[in-house]
C-alpha cells in the first residue's frame, strides 16, 4: 500500500530541493573529473560502496539497525536498480562522450517523464491539464537539446538517449520508493539500504568488465572527486531526495532537475572549461516552462490575476 502525500511543497521542502539540487549539480562535476582516471562502471561502484560505508555508520551512531524483513530488503534491490545502477551507469557511460553541462540539462527532463507515470500508477499524483502542458513543452526542449544529431547520426547521439532513457529510470524509481513512507522506513536507513544493494549487484559485474582498481592509477585530485560524489552527491542527496519524497511525492521531488543544470553548468565552465551552444540553453528554457507548468504556482497565479 502507498500513502498518499501533500501534493504542495511549503518553505522546509524548497529548501530541502535547493539543497539536493546544489549536491546533484555536484556530481555532474565530479564525475567530469573522475572520468579522465576511471572507467564509468568502477566509479559507480565506488559511488555507491563508498556512500553505504558512510550511510550505515551514521546510521549506528543515531542508533538506528538495519531492517530484517525480506519485503524491505527486497524493496532496496529494486530501489537500487532504479534509482542507482541503471541510471548512474547509463550517466556516467554518457558523460565520456558529452560535456557535463549538456548532460545535466538532457537530465532535467526527468520530471516529463515522473508525470506520466506517476499518473499511470499513483491516484494522488494524477496529471491535470496544466501538467500535461508541460509534458508537451518538456518534450520539445529535449527534441530541441538533441536537435539535428537525431537525424545526421551524430556520436553523441547515443550518449544523449542514454542519459535520457536514465531519467526514465529516475522517474520510475520516484514513483517505487513512494512505499518506502508506509514502511515507516527512517530516511537514513533507505538510502542506506539502496546504495548497498546497488553496490551488491554492481560489485561483481565491475571485476568482470574492469577488473580489479589499481589504486596507484588515479590521481588525487580524482580520488577527491570520488570521495565529493560518494559523500555529498550520494550519501547526503539521498537522505534529502527521501526525506523529500515522504512528504511532496515523486512528481514534487523530480522538479529538482530544473535546478541541477545551472549548478552544473557554473561547475563546468568554472572549473573544467566546458562551453555549450546557443541551442543547448533554448532546450534548456523550454524544459524550464516546462516544469514550471508541471508545477503550476506560477501559472495559476498568472490566470487569477488576469481574472
Amino acid at each position: 500500500m502507498i500513502s498518499t502525500i501533500n501534493t504542495s511543497m511549503g518553505a522546509r521542502e524548497w529548501v530541502m530541493l535547493v539543497a539536493l539540487s546544489i549536491l546533484w549539480g555536484g556530481s555532474f562535476f565530479f564525475v567530469g573529473i573522475a572520468v579522465a582516471d576511471l572507467p564509468p562502471l568502477t566509479i559507480v561502484l565506488l559511488r555507491v560502496g563508498i556512500a553505504a560505508i558512510a550511510l550505515w555508520s551514521i546510521a549506528l551512531v543515531m542508533g538506528l539497525r538495519p531492517p530484517k524483513s525480506l519485503g524491505v530488503l527486497a524493496a532496496f534491490l529494486g530501489m537500487g536498480l532504479l534509482n542507482n545502477v541503471i541510471p548512474f551507469v547509463l550517466i556516467v557511460w554518457g558523460q565520456t562522450q558529452i560535456a557535463s553541462g549538456l548532460a545535466s540539462i538532457l537530465n532535467a527532463a526527468t520530471p516529463i517523464f515522473t508525470v506520466v507515470v506517476a499518473s499511470m500508477l499513483l491516484p494522488d499524483e494524477r496529471a491535470k491539464p496544466l501538467k500535461i502542458l508541460g509534458v508537451v513543452i518538456g518534450f520539445t526542449g529535449v527534441v530541441v537539446m538533441i536537435g539535428l544529431p537525431a537525424i545526421d547520426g551524430d556520436n553523441s547521439l547515443l550518449a544523449q538517449l542514454a542519459i535520457i532513457a536514465a531519467t526514465v529510470s529516475y522517474a520510475f524509481a520516484g514513483v517505487y520508493g513512494r512505499r518506502f513512507k508506509a514502511m515507516a522506513i527512517n530516511p537514513i536507513i533507505t538510502a542506506a539500504g539502496q546504495v548497498t544493494a546497488s553496490a551488491l549487484v554492481l560489485a561483481p559485474i565491475v571485476l568482470i568488465i574492469d577488473g580489479p582498481l589499481d589504486f596507484a592509477v588515479p590521481s588525487m585530485g580524482t580520488w577527491r572527486a570520488i570521495v565529493g560524489l560518494a559523500v555529498l552527491s550520494t550519501a547526503v542527496a539521498y537522505v534529502l531526495y527521501f526525506k523529500i519524497l515522504e512528504s511532496a511525492g515523486a512528481t514534487n521531488l523530480l522538479l529538482v532537475t530544473l535546478l541541477v543544470p545551472v549548478s552544473a553548468i557554473l561547475l563546468g565552465l568554472l572549473f573544467l572549461n566546458e562551453s555549450l551552444e546557443a541551442v543547448h540553453f533554448v532546450g534548456m528554457a523550454l524544459i524550464a516552462l516546462g516544469l514550471s507548468a508541471i508545477d503550476g504556482r506560477l501559472w495559476q497565479r498568472r490566470m487569477i490575476a488576469k481574472a
